[in-house]
Parts: C-alpha cells; structure tokens; sequence
C-alpha cells in the first residue's frame, strides 16, 4: 500500500508541475487557446499534441501488458461505443471548459495555488457530481424496482 500512495503522490506532483508550466492551470491562456475568432494562442495545442502522443505509446505499451510496473492487475476501458451520454457529457465538458478556463485537474492545481476563481469552480464541480450520483442512483431504483 505504501509504494501505491508514493506513486501516485509522485504521478500527482508531476502531473501538477506539468500543468503549471505547460499554462493548463492559468485559466486566461486556455480561454486565449479556445478564442479561435480572436486572440488566438496556439501554444497549448503543441502541449496537447505532446500529450496525445505520449498518451498513445502509453496505450500501446500497456495494451500488451496484463498487470501494471506496482503488480496489479490493468484495467483499460473495454467499451468502445459512442452514446448520447458520452456526447452530452463531452458537451458539458467542452462548454464548462469554455466558460470557465478550467477543467477538473488544471483547477484543482490551480485551488493549490490560491486561485480563487478556482475555488468557485470546484465547488460548482463537486456539486454537479453530486447530482450526477443522485440522478444515477433514482434512475437505477426506477429502472430496478424492488419488490
């Protein structure tokens, strides 16, 4: 267990780090990347690139392997479809992006660092997590019921 939490401690500062420097945690320079119509930046577009190339040798390598570098057991998503949940989702996701300048990691490293635009998005996030369960746990109770 103690190797598992030094590991993602280190994943986690890393990942941290990566998005201070990268821009990712600064909610001004993602809106300035998002505003294709006027100030564009483009710079974050070459850290997306990086990260979607490491991401996808990441993916191929771990695609033959069946446990993980800690031991356990890999445990990639198998479910390849595209639902309306998945496009809706990817939906809000963007139009939060967009509205925001935050995503969940970049305002998380930015609540860190005592943003406090960062805060109020974070609390919006858990509350709309929050009713996300709730939504989900009603729909498996109308969906299932007992009896």
């Amino acid at each position: 267990m103690q190797k598992h939490l030094i590991s993602a401690f280190i994943v986690g500062l890393l990942f941290g780090i990566g998005l201070i420097v990268s821009g990712l945690a600064n909610p001004l320079k993602v809106l300035a990347f998002l505003d294709l119509a006027g100030a564009w930046d483009p710079s974050l577009a070459l850290v997306m690139g990086g990260a979607i190339a490491v991401g996808s040798v990441a993916f191929l390598l771990t695609g033959k392997r069946t446990h993980s570098f800690l031991g356990e057991p890999m445990r990639l998503p198998t479910r390849r479809d595209i639902d309306k949940r998945l496009v809706f989702g990817g939906f809000g996701f963007g139009v939060g992006w967009g509205l925001a300048g935050f995503c969940p990691g970049p305002a998380l490293v930015a609540l860190g660092m005592g943003e406090l635009k960062a805060l109020v998005f974070v609390i919006a996030m858990l509350a709309g997590m929050a009713a996300f369960e709730i939504i989900e746990r009603v729909r498996a109770r109308t969906a299932f019921p007992r009896g």
